[in-house]
């Protein structure tokens, strides 16, 4: 496994391997590959994993596609958990996709909480649109946001007549 991080000062040691390292967590994973699967798994994705494994850097790739509507699968979350780094493919329709912003959320607050290290990468979207919910990134953007605004308010609705009785 290829450390990607040096220790912080004052440490004893300036390399360390995961195996024999005095980190609170177990790192299975040197990365975690994020993407939409449909924009990028069968081109860029498929390369990337590829060269990071030609270069002996252990990736998590998940194989198979999270359906529309589905929660972030348990072993998504392990494997974020278990990886030292993500990358980050962000693409046109990767906000689209409700369980693709739950694992960045999840890689964020492993960025936070454990030093976890983010590189994004924007594939066929420039940084501005990603940064501004602009152009094709802003459209994909809006959809779940839509779709959640519309639970809140159902759910708000639900609570509403639950506490008054029937609204006459």
């Amino acid at each position: 496994m290829v450390v990607l991080f040096e220790l912080p000062e004052g440490s004893s040691s300036s390399s360390s391997t995961h195996g024999h390292s005095s980190s609170t967590h177990d790192h299975r994973y040197d990365i975690f590959l994020s993407f939409r699967g449909l924009d990028t798994r069968r081109s860029f994705t498929n390369y990337l994993y590829q060269a990071l494994i030609d270069a002996n850097i252990s990736t998590f790739l998940d194989d198979e596609e999270i359906e529309a509507g589905e929660d972030l699968k348990p072993e998504l979350e392990n494997a974020i958990k278990a990886s030292t780094a993500s990358i980050i493919v962000l693409s046109k329709n990767y906000a689209s996709l409700t369980w693709c912003l739950d694992e960045l959320v999840l890689i964020l607050e492993q960025r936070m909480t454990s030093g976890h290290i983010v590189i994004p990468i924007f594939y066929h979207v420039e940084p501005t649109h990603v940064r501004k919910q602009q152009s094709s990134f802003g459209d994909a953007m809006a959809k779940p946001k839509q779709k959640m605004e519309v639970e809140i308010n159902v759910t708000k609705r639900s609570q509403f007549c639950s506490k008054d009785g029937p609204m006459e």
